[in-house]
């Protein structure tokens, strides 16, 4: 699973009551919730800052245990009045099993309960897919074959238009297509050592990358 994939949102309150009402049909209640904060496992939301501008042109995949789960958490952002980004049904585009419901967020980022029969799901409600549009396809998978040994992640299918990176059991998929490119979204990857950190940190910057924040304790967040 990712560690943890953070946007920041321009109405806490709105987004909050978004992501609330279709997550717990998945069984997911946040496990913190503040002014500052609201988290769901592997999902975080953010008020907006200087430091953190809205996250727009996301896509997001959750799991579903069920397609009925689906169904359910596609009614359940309809009957409170958010906005439909495709009803619940096959997808065969994705795969012969793949079974999605589609929702927008209060910023316009697409929301979607999925279920397929895989060996291996991450656990419902957890992240199961990521769908990133970038300005440069090449260039960004560059990034990401580069942090992949220390990410845990792998290069998957890769053709035109898009290119698939995928950990044990989650994905993400870089796309250039004619939809608005995404912004501001914050991808956090597990690590099971310091030592792991470090060697992502180095590899990056040996690579020509932008330093965003040297590895170190984030006491913030939580200790350790």
């Amino acid at each position: 699973m990712f560690d943890h994939v953070a946007i920041a949102v321009s109405d806490l309150a709105a987004s909050e009551r978004f992501y609330r009402t279709v997550l717990s049909v998945l069984g997911v209640e946040p496990g913190h919730a503040d002014a500052e904060l609201v988290e769901w496992e592997d999902w975080d939301i953010g008020p907006t800052d200087r430091e953190h501008p809205v996250t727009r042109g996301l896509h997001v995949g959750f799991s579903a245990p069920t397609r009925e789960a689906v169904d359910a958490f596609w009614q359940a952002g309809i009957d409170a009045g958010f906005r439909d980004d495709g009803a619940p049904g096959p997808r065969p585009i994705d795969g012969p099993d793949y079974y999605g419901g589609f929702l927008l967020d209060p910023d316009g980022n697409s929301a979607e309960a999925v279920h397929s029969e895989r060996s291996s799901p991450v656990p419902p409600g957890r992240v199961d897919h990521l769908w990133i549009r970038v300005a440069d396809l090449e260039a960004s998978k560059r990034f990401y074959a580069t942090i992949a040994p220390h990410a845990g992640i792998h290069r998957g299918d890769d053709e035109p238009g898009r290119v698939q990176f995928t950990g044990t059991d989650y994905s993400f998929s870089l796309i250039d297509d004619e939809r608005p490119l995404t912004e501001h979204v914050h991808l956090a990857f597990p690590a099971g050592d310091d030592a792991t950190v470090r060697a992502f940190h180095a590899a990056a910057l040996a690579a020509g990358y932008e330093d965003h924040g040297g590895p170190g304790e984030r006491p913030v967040y939580h200790p350790g």
